[in-house]
Order: structure tokens, then C-alpha cells, then sequence
């Protein structure tokens, strides 16, 4: 019986760890999700990053917590983008390919993907996270180089 009961623990702490490391709202319309943020980029004067990927993706979710974390990276996102977590479920999905492809097919990078809309929603620049990684994790002078070369001001 003690051995059920660790096993029905320490699946629950599984559960409970894997649902606090969801970032990828996988209810929403990304459709919508990307019009919404187009819309709010608009009035804000920012630009969209949408991060492609998903919960499944170890790399994605280090990459959403890297960004939040830290401070100066995330002063950097909330200034000067609007920034959403868009889930591609899998290569074989239907509405994921048709994601993909309204982000410049930015699947065929792997994931994440980071992908940079204007205001008025055209795709600018698609970049393929692997660049920004160091080690098991992310390297901050990489990251914070992408967001400076792709704010508003840095592309006017």
C-alpha cells in the first residue's frame, strides 16, 4: 500500500510541476491570438514577437521563463513588444501548418521560434532561437542583442 501511494505522489508532483511550466494557452484561437496582439501593437506603437512552439517543447518553456526572469531582458520585451506564446501542437496538425505558414513557415526552424510582426502584422524577421542558446540555457548579451536590433526605434 506505501509503495501505491508514492507512486500516486509522485505522479500528482509530476502533474503539478508540468502545469505550472505551461506558458502555451492551447484553448485559444491563434488566429485570433495574433490579431489581438497586431491590434494591440498598433495602439502601442510596438511590435509583435509571437514565440512558436508549445508545452511539449523543454527549450521553449526555458525560454519563456529566461525572458520573464530576467529583469533588464524583460524591461527590454515589455517596452517595446507585444509578446505572445502561440502553440503549434505538432508538424502532422492541420491548424498548426496553417499558423506556420501565417508566420512566415517558421516551423522549419525548430522550436522556439521567434517570430517579428510589425503593426500592421507582416512578418519582419523570423529567428531561429538555436542562435541564442549557451549551454543547457540561453546566453542574456545574445538575447538582449536580438530584442535591441528589432525594437521600433533600433528598425526606424
Amino acid at each position: 500500500m506505501k509503495r501505491y501511494l508514492l507512486i500516486i505522489s509522485a505522479m500528482m508532483l509530476f502533474i503539478t510541476a508540468y502545469a505550472q511550466n505551461k506558458v502555451y494557452d492551447e484553448s485559444i484561437d491563434p488566429f485570433e491570438q495574433i490579431d489581438q496582439a497586431v491590434a494591440k501593437a498598433q495602439t502601442e506603437g510596438k511590435f509583435v514577437i509571437c514565440q512558436l512552439g508549445g508545452n511539449w517543447c523543454p527549450w521553449c518553456i526555458r525560454f519563456a521563463k529566461f525572458i520573464t526572469e530576467d529583469e533588464e531582458i524583460n524591461k527590454m520585451v515589455n517596452d517595446n513588444f507585444v509578446y505572445i506564446h502561440v502553440n503549434f501542437k505538432s508538424r502532422n496538425d492541420e491548424l498548426s501548418q496553417r499558423v506556420s505558414k501565417r508566420l512566415g513557415n517558421a516551423g522549419r526552424f525548430g522550436f522556439p521560434v521567434l517570430v517579428i510582426l510589425n503593426p500592421d502584422g507582416t512578418v519582419m524577421h523570423i529567428q531561429n532561437s538555436a542562435y541564442l542558446e549557451e549551454g543547457q540555457g540561453y546566453n542574456k548579451k545574445k538575447v538582449l542583442d536580438f530584442f535591441k536590433q528589432w525594437t521600433p526605434a533600433a528598425v526606424k
